[in-house]
């Protein structure tokens, strides 16, 4: 489709909240393609916000009225446990890195309560858009509506194939496999993730406790398959399979 009318562009600003930044943002790939005007009418609506490593950026059950799209650093989606103070109740779900999103609640409403709790795993900054704008935005350009179906699809199938293989390998083998995903999602430098990425962050998404972990970890030092330095913990690629990213279709 071709630029916005004036119509529209009004509709989209009209629903700028006080105090929000103007600027023009890409926020995620597929806005990345939208024309000028409507990337600079969807930036004055956009809130830009920094969390610190560990800080909570979403509570479970607040009321939140934004989409949360990450332009750098890693968050962790959570589901509390039952213990829902201690830590080692929470399970990490899924994660989000740069250029992907968050909207835990339907379109059809301009705001929704958090089913989840969201985390930076690494100091984060991250976009915040109000939910009418998406919901405007998938409207007028089918495209983004069906794409971002698509990236929900695929995370949803990513999410179950970590629970089959959760129920399925040992805990020394999911450990394994959540190590050579970090060098993925937040890597620093050849065969290496961020060594501020916690054991309790690798345990919460494998399944396992810290202590599992740990040992699993001193272990993989010891044979010389897992090396620690200044610049983060390095895992060989072909320690550990993994699917992330691959399609849906993959086996």
């Amino acid at each position: 489709m071709g630029c916005c009318s004036k119509e529209s562009l009004i509709r989209v600003i009209a629903f700028r909240p006080p105090g929000f930044h103007h600027r023009c943002v890409h926020l995620h790939p597929l806005i990345a393609r939208l024309p000028l005007v409507e990337r600079s009418a969807i930036g004055q609506l956009c809130e830009l916000r920094s969390y610190a490593r560990n800080e909570t950026i979403l509570a479970s059950n607040e009321c939140t009225r934004s989409f949360y799209c990450v332009e750098s650093g890693l968050v962790r989606v959570v589901a509390q446990g039952r213990d829902g103070a201690q830590e080692d109740t929470e399970v990490t779900t899924d994660f989000i890195r740069r250029h992907d999103f968050y909207l835990g609640g339907s379109l059809s409403e301009p705001q929704y309560l958090a089913a989840h709790r969201l985390i930076a795993v690494l100091p984060s900054t991250i976009y915040l858009v109000p939910v009418p704008v998406i919901r405007a935005l998938c409207e007028r350009h089918h495209g983004i509506a069906l794409e971002l179906l698509g990236a929900e699809a695929a995370r949803m199938n990513v999410l179950r194939r970590q629970i089959r293989r959760i129920s399925s390998l040992s805990s020394e083998e999911m450990v394994g496999r959540v190590l050579h995903k970090m060098t993925q999602i937040a890597p620093a430098g050849h065969e290496a993730y961020d060594k501020r990425v916690t054991q309790g962050v690798i345990a919460s998404y494998a399944g396992v406790s810290r202590e599992v972990v740990n040992r699993t970890m001193r272990e993989m030092e010891r044979r010389g398959v897992l090396l620690r330095d200044s610049q983060g913990v390095h895992v060989p690629q072909d320690f550990a399979g993994t699917d992330f990213g691959l399609p849906p279709s993959a086996p």
